[in-house]
């Protein structure tokens, strides 16, 4: 029988100005959302010698999270400085990075995804101290075209949604699903950890380790090699991560149960960190990875319908290539006749055309767009005051 491993995570993330907005006019939803920030600790500190997993942080959500403003109006809530530093101190939370803004990262300009790949980097190598070397694409949303920009900034493993990992062999399914891979692409390679869809949405609405662990038998029962099995969703979102009575959420209910059963010796699925999987079980397979995103709502990932389906997306989504190739264009020209400490104007558009990228916008759809162009109308400002000087 095969040993069987379980990477868990948790994605933590809200849009610019997010924390401040929910304080404002969703008190108690912004203090059920701040508690699930900090509850991954209590848990990682209880259950040190048996507990494993990833949460991953945007770093639009840590520069909310470092905002002298918010750490002082959630102060009789949580502290926040604090906490950030006990991840920074809890060794068996491995902290997984993203682009900065949280973007759709296959429908934005290529040109900005070293800017988010890297900011985001280095936004969590200041608050927790260490190099993330797993990245965890936003929305799941993924192109092989990625591979060499992730390689570049010194990631090694990504997230994927299993659906869009096909081998370039024929392989079992739990083959394909429960071991990792390698992907290549312009002459990079990353390790490709699939996640299993159907366990996750089980972990995003409510599950008990019982069931779990029969489902992981169950999906694994053929497997011969060792298996990982990833489950990977919102840590933040829904009332089953939000349940303030903690027995009757995802860390009282399942969780805590869960870890008992492992220090007992009575569950035959253990967690694992992927550095450690991956370590003792190097990848040799090689896999194409088709383009696509995870599911949401009731779209299949297959597409991005999600963010791009409407007329109005597309046009705001154009607004954006638009803006990054007039940026790009400028900037070039200006390299030829200014120093660079003169462009304060020009970095002021940048910044604005990266958060316009920011998922949230178009997820929401015409509710949100409106936000886009809020940025995308400074950024436009800013690039036309920067070529008349």
């Amino acid at each position: 029988m095969a040993n069987r491993y379980h990477l868990l995570g948790l994605h933590m993330h809200q849009p610019p100005g997010n924390l401040e907005f929910l304080l404002d006019n969703y008190e108690w939803e912004a203090k059920q959302i701040m508690l699930c920030y900090d509850r991954p600790l209590k848990y990682a500190w209880r259950y040190q010698d048996v507990a494993t997993f990833c949460v991953g942080f945007s770093g639009i959500l840590l520069e909310q999270l470092r905002d002298p403003k918010i750490v002082a109006r959630y102060a009789s809530v949580l502290d926040i400085p604090q906490m950030l530093d006990s991840y920074r101190r809890t060794p068996n939370i491995e902290i997984a990075g993203m682009g900065y803004y949280h973007p759709i990262f296959p429908l934005i300009p290529m040109e900005d995804w070293d800017d988010q790949i890297s900011r985001g980097k280095k936004v969590i190598q200041e608050v927790f101290g260490r190099e993330p070397k797993i990245f965890w694409p936003p929305e799941m949303a993924f192109t092989k075209e990625m591979i060499p920009a992730l390689v570049r900034h010194g990631y090694e493993d990504v997230i994927l949604d299993s659906v869009h990992v096909k081998p370039q062999m024929p392989l079992k399914r739990e083959d394909v699903v429960y071991r990792t891979h390698i992907a290549e692409y312009g002459g990079a390679k990353i390790t490709v950890i699939p996640r299993d869809r159907d366990l996750s949405n089980a972990q995003e609405s409510g599950l008990d380790p019982s069931w779990f662990e029969g489902e992981v038998r169950n999906k694994t029962s053929a497997a011969d090699k060792p298996c990982l099995v990833t489950t990977w969703t919102d840590g933040e979102n829904g009332g089953w991560f939000r349940q303030t009575q903690e027995e009757a959420g995802f860390w009282g209910h399942f969780f805590s149960p869960y870890m008992e059963k492992v220090r007992a010796g009575q569950m035959s699925v253990r967690p694992i960190s992927p550095s450690k999987f991956v370590a003792e079980n190097p990848p040799h397979d090689r896999v194409e990875v088709q383009t696509g995103a995870w599911n949401v709502g009731s779209t299949s990932g297959y597409d991005f319908s999600q963010w791009a389906g409407s007329a109005s997306q597309k046009k705001a989504l154009e607004e954006i290539w638009q803006l990054s190739r007039s940026y790009q264009d400028l900037r070039k020209a200006l390299a030829r006749t200014r120093p660079p400490g003169q462009n304060e104007n020009l970095g002021r558009a940048r910044e604005q055309i990266l958060k316009a990228e920011t998922s949230c916008y178009l997820f929401w759809g015409d509710a949100w767009i409106p936000k886009l162009y809020e940025e995308t109308r400074v950024a436009r400002q800013l690039l036309n005051a920067t070529s008349k000087v």
